[in-house]
């Protein structure tokens, strides 16, 4: 048993379609938004390859329309399971673009319900990111720094231990002023699984692992990225959630 599966994310940006283009159609441009450590290998007959946390698989490029449309995705495993992204572009007045994401793929197993959720919700906080950084930061590339926390035995508990923290309460929601280490920053997304925050210069995630630890998704646009190490984020993950 399984699902085959489609989702889509849409929004307006306040960016040219060459800056979108360059956000998803460039190494450093998606490391700068999405997970991992990314290689662009261009063209119609490329491949997109993303290294997270070791699991480091390749995307043949299936669509290739520079400033219009690119679509990736990786071969079906012995189980069936795949993934598979569309970015469709279309420039508007002004400078800016529409830019509707659509991913698609199958989920083996009897337990696909559940993975299905998680991804969705880790989705929507990915392409809500995206639109941030072509937003706020187009042009920029950052360091991606990514974390792992301690064991989470109670996920309430945690949220309710991260926003303390942040110095914000249940119910959180977008546009919420917080304080993270030190610095002011904005809450961009919230779900059940994943927030999201903006300061001026970085774009910080906390998203809940399927069946493991909080994880730390961040993106350093500043000079003092180097500061922002896997080690700091997991001492900091530990202090916190501990």
């Amino acid at each position: 048993m399984g699902h085959r599966f489609e989702s889509a994310e849409q929004a307006d940006l306040d960016a040219t379609p060459e800056q979108v283009w360059d956000a998803i159609a460039t190494g450093p441009g998606i490391e700068s938004w999405f997970m991992g450590r990314a290689d662009v290998e261009p063209g119609p007959d490329g491949a997109v390859r993303i290294d997270f946390g070791g699991y480091a698989p390749t995307h043949d490029i299936t669509a290739w329309e520079p400033g219009k449309r690119l679509a990736y995705g990786g071969e079906p495993a012995s189980d069936g399971r795949f993934v598979a992204y569309e970015f469709l572009l279309e420039g508007r007045d002004k400078g800016s673009t529409t830019l509707r994401v659509v991913t698609s793929g199958f989920l083996p197993g009897e337990d696909w319900a559940d993975e299905f959720e998680a991804m969705s919700r880790g989705h929507e906080l990915f392409f809500r990111t995206l639109f941030e950084y072509v937003t706020h930061f187009a042009g920029r590339t950052a360091t991606p720094v990514t974390a792992f926390g301690p064991p989470v035995a109670d996920w309430e508990d945690a949220w309710a231990a991260l926003h303390a923290e942040l110095g914000v309460t249940a119910p959180v929601e977008a546009g919420d002023a917080v304080r993270l280490q030190g610095v002011d920053g904005v809450v961009y997304f919230v779900n059940a699984d994943t927030l999201g925050i903006r300061t001026a210069d970085a774009l910080f995630r906390f998203v809940k692992g399927f069946r493991g630890p909080m994880v730390a998704s961040h993106h350093v646009f500043a000079d003092g990225a180097h500061e922002h190490t896997e080690a700091a984020w997991q001492a900091w993950l530990t202090r916190v959630l501990g």
